[in-house]
């Protein structure tokens, strides 16, 4: 009962506080809240199966073309950091692209999903065009992630979105949803909200630091190209092409439309291979040869995965025609031995990954040592708010970023 009336007065705070809100023109006012209890956070059992989701909301005007690029560089190091919790949550990830009204869109919404590949392909396709007004379409993107985004209900998930930008909203167009109301959805439904600030812009300084109080997150700024850190290592040539002979000991089978489904996932990660970066394909190969990787490396019905955990009996469980194809072509005494090869093949492709990432680690921890460390930087700010707020929900973290 107390829980829903301290709900309550955040809602009626927020909504208060937009009903008496001035028609505005031209650059954003901050919002003058006035400050309410925040609503308790449910702590989850130690014990129970942990889930990280976590929705970028990301300004693609034309000044965060530095942030833009970043984030196609850093996606699997954000995705390794998440994963790297004692108890090894599933991770899914998703984006809400922003410009402003008479750009070429004002969002463009990427649902969350494990198969963190195919997103990462959507990503690849975003550039940094329009904006240049100052103000940006902020409150729509805000009120798309917490409302048109499949968000777990369960209990045990750590849900948090990251809002990046450097303009402030727009608060003179009418038929918007204000943040004040968004952030009280995003209380209701346990959703955290963080705020980056990228460049130093004054008229964003406000509003940022108030949605993330609003949202019971950190805001934090950077500079206008991300201050991630960036260290190309001599391992990354050699990870990236064990990652690609890790995707191909993936053996999918099924129905004609369970392969089909497949088909996108296999098409996404060869289009990474192709157009990402030495450094981007090391440090999505380090992710995939994790337990939480596991959901993005093989998608579903991996014919390989379901016989090296016993979850069918081998290659003669399966109709011939739902069989992979480099296994249906096998006379049907050579199919247990070809799965099998893979089943041994892909362990020892994880073994040498996981040994690799050591000695990379140990040679990125030594250059930002000597670079003067990475506090400032992106990357441990991220880690530092999904450490201090995934606690919540019992996950544990405390080896730091993953670069």
């Amino acid at each position: 009962m107390k829980t829903n009336i301290l709900l309550a007065g955040v809602v009626l705070a927020t909504v208060g506080t937009v009903l008496v809100y001035p028609t505005l023109r031209g650059h954003a006012t901050a919002v003058t809240t006035t400050p309410v209890e925040p609503t308790p956070i449910a702590i989850a059992p130690p014990n129970a199966p942990k889930r990280v989701q976590v929705v970028f909301v990301l300004d693609t005007t034309g000044s965060m073309g530095g942030l833009i690029a970043a984030a196609k560089e850093k996606i699997w190091s954000i995705a390794s950091t998440l994963a790297q919790a004692r108890q090894t949550p599933e991770i899914s990830m998703g984006l809400v692209a922003y410009r402003d009204r008479g750009d070429a869109y004002v969002t463009r919404v990427i649902d969350l999903d494990k198969d963190l590949d195919s997103m990462y392909a959507k990503l690849m396709d975003f550039r940094a065009d329009g904006g240049g007004d100052t103000p940006e379409s902020v409150n729509q993107a805000l009120d798309d992630a917490i409302n048109k985004i499949s968000w777990s209900q369960d209990a045990n998930t750590y849900r948090v979105v990251f809002l990046v930008g450097d303009a402030p909203p727009h608060m003179d167009y009418q038929d918007d949803v204000k943040y004040p109301v968004t952030m009280a959805a995003a209380a209701a439904k346990g959703i955290v909200v963080n705020t980056i600030q990228c460049g130093g812009m004054r008229e964003t300084v406000k509003p940022w630091q108030e949605i993330a109080a609003l949202g019971r997150g950190r805001y934090f700024t950077v500079d206008q190209a991300g201050s991630a850190v960036a260290v190309a290592t001599p391992y990354d040539d050699k990870i990236a092409t064990l990652s690609a002979e890790l995707d191909s000991t993936r053996l999918y089978y099924g129905t004609d439309e369970e392969r089909m489904a497949m088909n996108g996932k296999v098409a996404a990660s060869a289009r990474l291979r192709a157009e990402a970066s030495p450094a981007a394909q090391a440090r999505r190969g380090v992710f995939n040869a994790s337990e939480s990787g596991k959901a993005n490396l093989l998608g579903g019905k991996d014919l390989v995965d379901d016989v090296a955990s016993g979850r069918i009996a081998g290659a003669a469980s399966v109709a011939p025609a739902e069989l992979p194809a480099a296994i249906a072509a096998l006379p049907p005494e050579k199919q247990e031995a070809a799965v099998k090869e893979a089943v041994e093949k892909r362990a020892d492709l994880q073994r040498q990954i996981a040994e690799l990432a050591k000695d990379r680690d140990a040679f990125i921890k030594k250059k930002v040592e000597d670079a003067g460390g990475a506090a400032g930087s992106l990357d441990q700010k991220i880690y530092d708010a999904v450490r201090e707020q995934a606690a919540t929900k019992g996950l544990e973290y405390d080896s730091g970023p993953k670069f």
